[in-house]
């Protein structure tokens, strides 16, 4: 029994330190080098998949009519599906083009594969980026990533900021687990000359990437999915840190519940259709991204096991049964072991908020309970190992920010 605990105890060990070490490469510079200027020239086709999101879609298509970017190398449009508000007559209104979904969709990835299919003959649009109508847009998103495509990129995502940060624990919790993923992640790899992971909204892919490989998703996680087709088709993601996009984020738990295990069964599927296929792409190709994206499909099974080793060791301790490694011996000391590493949480937190420029009074009950966020992730990656089916459940988004209104308080 001992020796199963240490050797899932260590290669559990082994996955943390991974994403740790690398993660330290958020800190270099030398992404910037690889993006140069250009003048403008890419054509991009903007999409929106809405589904009941006329009260914000209005604010969205505003902030990207202000683009920093010749009007006549973009579009604008909506794609309204299962609707039963006014979404299509306010996107109408704010200026965007209407594209009718005339097939069944269930998911924004079925709405993106009937939508790209209807753009493969058209020879005005050079590439597409993506949106969720609850977004706003940096007045130079599209400036960036024409800047990116331009500089050899096909597929490019941007960074993923928060338009409601302040609400409450929970939609500050989303920010700062998404500021962590833009450092730790995306511009870590992007550093190390690896791939970012597309984050679901905010990203462009060049119309000859769709062309070439298509476009055609399995699971409920689109984003994760495009990522790992990427990797295995060697197709590598820029991260774009000046391409900043304000997202929504839940203050419901209910809603933060459905949507994080929607995230979770998708990332599983993704595990179990293209885990075979990435670690092979790994010894045969020398694909460190596929190394990255196994990992990550992995998240949910290895939280769930550090659950097991927890309540292992715990009972290892009330059997008297010693350990010899440090780890334990610091799970020995009982109680200051999980003060001080909560401290070490906390200090990280305000540390991570601090460079994204958020003032910490506005997002204090965030520093503290991100530590919540995380740990409920584990009983929603119980129920999605468990649960054969895990239904797309749409988020309500209520709040309608102007861009000037959001760049200003920033600013």
């Amino acid at each position: 029994m001992v020796v199963l605990y240490y050797i899932v105890f260590y290669l559990s060990l082994t996955y943390g330190l991974f994403f740790l070490v690398t993660g330290f490469w958020g800190f270099a510079k030398n992404g910037r080098k690889q993006i140069k200027e250009h003048a403008p020239k890419t054509r991009f086709a903007i999409l929106i998949a809405a589904r009941n999101e006329g009260k914000v879609i209005g604010s969205l298509i505003d902030s990207l009519k202000k683009q920093d970017y010749p009007k006549n190398l973009y579009k604008i449009y909506v794609i309204p599906n299962n609707c039963t508000d006014d979404t299509e007559e306010v996107a109408k209104k704010a200026g965007a083009k209407i594209i009718s979904c005339d097939i069944p969709v269930k998911t924004k990835g079925e709405v993106l594969k009937h939508v790209f299919a209807k753009f493969m003959d058209k020879k005005d649009f050079d590439a597409f980026a993506i949106f969720d109508a609850d977004n706003i847009v940096d007045p130079n998103w599209l400036k960036e990533m024409n800047n990116t495509l331009l500089s050899g990129f096909n597929v490019a995502e941007g960074n993923r900021d928060s338009k409601n940060v302040s609400d409450n624990w929970l939609s500050g919790s989303y920010s700062l687990f998404y500021y962590m993923q833009n450092l730790f992640f995306n511009k870590a790899r992007l550093n190390l000359g690896l791939s970012a992971a597309i984050n679901g909204t905010g990203f462009v892919v060049k119309k000859s990437v769709i062309e070439k490989y298509g476009f055609d998703p399995k699971t409920l996680t689109e984003d994760s999915e495009f990522t790992a087709q990427c990797s295995l088709n060697g197709e590598r993601i820029a991260y774009v840190e000046k391409a900043i996009t304000y997202d929504e984020h839940p203050i419901r738990f209910k809603d933060s519940w459905n949507q994080r295990k929607r995230w979770s069964k998708g990332t599983l599927q993704c595990l179990r259709i293209y885990g075979g296929r990435l670690f092979l792409n790994i010894f045969k190709n020398g694909n460190m991204t596929s190394l990255d994206m196994l990992m990550m499909f992995m998240a949910p099974i290895v939280q769930v096991i550090s659950l097991i080793l927890f309540l292992v060791l715990t009972e290892f301790r009330f059997l008297g049964i010693e350990l010899f490694d440090l780890f334990s011996y610091l799970f020995a000391s009982g109680i200051l072991f999980f003060v001080v590493t909560y401290l070490i949480g906390v200090a990280t937190n305000v540390f991570v908020f601090k460079i994204n420029h958020q003032k910490i009074s506005e997002v204090l009950s965030s520093v503290f309970l991100f530590v919540l966020f995380i740990f409920t992730w584990i009983p929603i990656n119980i129920v999605c190992l468990v649960k054969k089916d895990v239904t797309w459940k749409p988020i309500t988004h209520t709040r309608n920010v102007d861009v000037d209104a959001l760049l200003n308080k920033n600013n």
